[in-house]
């Protein structure tokens, strides 16, 4: 059993000094300590958080020009890690996040040691009174957060990624910006046969939040839904996918404003270009159905 090096990259905005400062502390007291913690500053100014919050490891802080979006920043900490090489693993975790359990980095690095095709591991996300929303739970229909396993995708929120998985499938699609990245990427990395585990007894404590308030939640939603399946989906598979989806946003949506702007976002992911097209293999196709959710829903 090899034990794979962590790290924890964190991105932020600057808009959340508080929740940071609080996720960093709880990072600090995980009984694992992390070889390294990267910290991106999206278009932000950072304050020197290793000296004000005695974090473990080596602290490194990146402050680029502008906000490049979730999927943009990551990608940022990976190039920092992979100039480092010592890391094997990364704990990704958004910035109002908190572990509220000790023993959670210990147990990304336990399940990953156990794995050596164990690409990407998905936390479970709760709010403050322990509620997982529906939305949460990686499964079509999934009432139980629970119930732990082999996904077909996994929360942003709060996850982790193996740097050999990346190496081979690619990192995030920073074209996204917002909406979808994380389907796009446990895509690849089922395609490449790598696992994607949900693990719930890994907890990320997040508030309970709506996507929709975003201001640019209904058009990139739709403008990235369009992006995927033109990346990922073999080409009879992708009308299907999309016409599942306009017939529930018909549905789901009741604003017109929302609806105006999600039908924009997806005549714009026809016009505009999301990056190059590398379709899965049917038996992919064929392994997400039996994960539970086939690729067109």
């Amino acid at each position: 059993m090899v034990e794979p090096r962590i790290a924890v990259a964190v991105v932020t905005m600057g808009n959340r000094p508080a929740e940071v400062d609080a996720l960093l502390v709880s990072v600090a007291k995980q009984d694992l300590a992390p070889e390294r913690i990267v910290i991106v500053g999206n278009g932000c100014p950072l304050p020197d958080f290793a000296e004000r919050l005695g974090l473990p490891g080596a602290v490194t802080l990146i402050e680029t020009e502008e906000n490049l979006g979730c999927p943009g920043g990551r990608n940022v900490a990976l190039r920092r890690l992979r100039e480092f090489g010592d890391v094997d693993v990364v704990v990704e975790l958004d910035d109002d996040g908190l572990l509220v359990d000790a023993d959670v980095l210990r147990g990304v690095r336990n399940l990953y040691a156990r794995d050596p095709r164990l690409g990407i591991v998905g936390f479970r996300i709760a709010d403050e009174t322990g509620e997982t929303q529906r939305r949460h739970v990686p499964r079509i229909g999934a009432k139980d957060p629970l119930r732990g396993g082999p996904v077909t995708g996994f929360l942003g929120g709060g996850h982790a990624l193996s740097l050999a998985m990346l190496a081979e499938v690619g990192d995030w699609p920073a074209e996204f910006f917002f909406a979808h990245e994380e389907t796009d990427l446990a895509w690849r990395a089922v395609d490449a046969g790598w696992t994607v585990l949900y693990a719930p007894e890994l907890l990320l404590q997040h508030p309970k939040t709506s996507p929709a308030r975003h201001a640019i939640y209904y058009r990139v939603n739709a403008r990235n839904r369009v992006w995927l399946t033109r990346r990922r989906l073999p080409l009879p598979l992708i009308p299907v996918h999309l016409g599942v989806w306009v017939l529930l946003t018909l549905v789901r949506v009741r604003s017109w404003g929302g609806l105006r702007a999600w039908f924009a976002g997806f005549a714009e992911g026809w016009r505009q270009s999301g990056g190059e097209r590398r379709p899965m293999r049917w038996r992919t196709v064929w392994r997400l159905t039996r994960l539970g959710r086939p690729p067109v829903i």
